[in-house]
């Protein structure tokens, strides 16, 4: 009790170490916010590359600037290394590494399993050990868990304004991890447990899954009816209550609403469990892209051109409107099924300048420069992402056929234009 309670006085005076494992699109934000705290922060991130352009003061992660990497690194309150050794020292340590899937749809939990076997190589006691990768319920071997909660590109919602969730494996672990966060996050919020944590992250991401697979839903039926989905949509949303509008795409990206079901379903079947609504969501989802590809295929027929052969140029290959995370992203799906028809296929997307490894037999494939030359040249303009710094009049202006799988020209009137 009495180490128990060294270390919660640390972490009450700021006094603590506080390690980081993983520096992304969650670890990195963090590890600012407890620098910015006053916290001294020991960073571990296994690429060498990302490593040192946080030491040049470069970001590679939308949401932190340069400027704010420049000024944290000149504080000296935070040390970098590829290495898990700096944390030798550490009152703290918060694993932020990639959760995905196998190609078996199963959960991949690798990044984790390596970081703590790094990390029982120079544990100590007392330490606070917290968890932010998504995982399914029942991880035991962590003191607690606390669920990432990110949306790059947002604004409004940083990681300091998104109130936190956070659960031990006993109810001092509990505390320690919220007095840990409340130096840094404006809102903490102690569940029971960390399976009731672990739960909470999964539910947030299986609602949105299954709300998007509703409307996707919604969309293919309304395309075989004839009828406007997003008008729809936009008629519903009218209703002050009892009515979320959510919206239907070329398919689901990101990290967390193509992952987090299916963690939660693989999970269920070990308790003879099975998640007909998560499984069926993902079915519908996953889909998305094939349905665009069926839709885009009876729009060029229109026109007398078959898929293959055609030029298509997708705008955006990001997984959502203006951040450079490709992830999941349905553009890189969709690119790779224009491919398989001998579709001939470009992108332009102003945040992402190039992508490796599209296609197997591919090197790197660059962002088209977006010109009234470049946009005539296309058999179809196919847009995935609506970012705000695409100039819609323009593309509207110079393409030969568009096709708009967001409603991102929802305000302008041309035969041009074909909605998902």
């Amino acid at each position: 009790m009495d180490k128990l309670n060294s270390l919660h006085a640390r972490i009450q005076n700021k006094s603590a170490l506080i390690g980081i494992a993983g520096l992304g699109y969650v670890g990195l934000p963090l590890a600012v916010e407890f620098a910015r705290a006053g916290f001294t922060v020991l960073g571990v991130d296994l690429s060498s590359e990302r490593v040192e352009m946080l030491k040049h003061g470069q970001s590679y992660v939308l949401d932190v600037s340069s400027e704010e990497i420049g000024r944290v690194m000149k504080s000296g309150n935070i040390t970098l290394s590829t290495s898990y050794g700096i944390f030798k020292e550490a009152d703290a340590i918060i694993i932020c590494v990639p959760t995905p899937l196998r190609k078996t749809k199963d959960p991949d939990i690798t990044y984790i399993r390596e970081a703590v076997a790094e990390i029982k190589k120079i544990i100590h006691f007392p330490i606070l050990i917290v968890l932010e990768s998504t995982t399914y319920p029942g991880k035991d071997f962590f003191v607690a868990f606390s669920p990432e909660r990110v949306d790059p590109g947002n604004p409004v919602f940083k990681t300091k304004n998104i109130p936190k969730v956070v659960g031990g494996i006993t109810l001092q672990c509990t505390e320690l991890a919220r007095a840990l966060y409340d130096h840094v996050i404006e809102k903490v919020i102690a569940v029971k447990s960390a399976e009731e944590a672990e739960m909470v992250k999964l539910l947030e991401n299986t609602f949105r899954s299954v709300n998007i697979a509703l409307v996707n839903e919604m969309a293919m039926m309304c395309d075989r009816m004839g009828i406007d989905i997003w008008d729809v949509i936009e008629g519903a949303a009218s209703k002050p209550f009892g009515f979320m509008p959510f919206f239907p795409g070329p398919g689901i990206g990101g990290h967390c609403i193509p992952l987090d079901p299916v963690y939660l379903s693989w999970k269920a079947k070990t308790y003879n469990f099975y998640n007909r609504f998560i499984e069926l969501a993902t079915d519908i989802n996953g889909n998305m892209p094939h349905f665009v590809m069926g839709k885009l295929t009876r729009a060029l027929n229109q026109q007398k051109k078959p898929l293959n052969g055609s030029r298509i140029l997708l705008l955006g290959m990001s997984y959502k409107n203006d951040v450079d995370d490709i992830r999941e992203s349905p553009g890189v799906e969709i690119y790779k099924l224009l491919r398989q028809e001998m579709s001939l296929v470009d992108y332009h997307d102003p945040y992402v300048s190039c992508i490796k490894g599209l296609q197997e037999e591919e090197g790197t494939v660059y962002s088209k420069e977006l010109t009234k030359e470049c946009l005539k040249s296309y058999d179809c303009v196919l847009l995935t992402v609506a970012h705000q710094r695409f100039d819609y009049p323009f593309i509207v202006q110079h393409a030969r056929l568009i096709f708009d799988t967001r409603n991102a020209f929802k305000n302008i009137t041309s035969e041009k234009i074909i909605r998902l």
